[in-house]
């Protein structure tokens, strides 16, 4: 990675900055295709400890309102891509798990217009249209929250997991009107759409 991460420096960088960045100028893919997803983590956070910067690998756990109680879902981001799978497939079969919903995020726009694009695909099998929504709604309630102590679980989870409550969760989801039970969230489309 330090060869590569020297070169990308110097290839095509305008004020410093180094345009259209892939992960292969930074990483040597071919080195890490027999590599687990955790090795590949620990593999980048130890580089970048050393480095003047941020990095991450961000993974969370969401959880998913049921009839009774709550599922969970691991949330792994990919680039503009967001993968879930429940946490039941993550602890059965791994890295291996198959991804149930993947949010796409398109942001082509976002420096011309203001907006950033998002569709998704999901496994009607596994997941309905009303628990996309609600996992989706859950990404920006964790990720463009003015409060810290929302923020807070998604670095805790990432960097503390021996601190980490899944009940917080929850009781975030709870407090921010978004834990309902699918019932409740169909009531509420429901009533949304005959509002319209």
């Amino acid at each position: 990675m330090e060869k590569r991460d020297q070169m990308a420096a110097g290839d095509g960088a305008s004020g410093g900055f180094t345009k259209n960045k892939t992960l292969g100028s930074i990483l040597n893919l071919e080195m890490i295709k027999d590599k687990t997803g955790e090795e590949i983590a620990e593999l980048w956070t130890k580089f970048y400890s050393a480095k003047d910067t941020i990095s991450a690998v961000i993974p969370f756990l969401y959880a998913l309102p049921q009839k009774e109680g709550y599922e969970f879902f691991v949330g792994q981001w990919s680039g503009h891509e967001l993968h879930f799978t429940s946490l039941i497939n993550v602890q059965t079969l791994g890295e291996n798990a198959p991804s149930q919903l993947i949010l796409y995020h398109y942001p082509d726009l976002k420096e011309e217009k203001g907006v950033v694009l998002m569709t998704a695909e999901m496994d009607s099998r596994f997941i309905t249209v009303h628990q996309a929504q609600c996992l989706a709604n859950q990404v920006q309630l964790f990720y463009s929250t003015q409060r810290q102590e929302t923020y807070r679980l998604v670095e805790t989870f990432n960097h503390h997991p021996a601190d980490f409550k899944h009940m917080s969760v929850i009781a975030e989801l709870e407090q921010s009107g978004l834990g309902s039970t699918e019932n409740e969230l169909k009531e509420a489309q429901i009533a949304s759409h005959e509002l319209r």
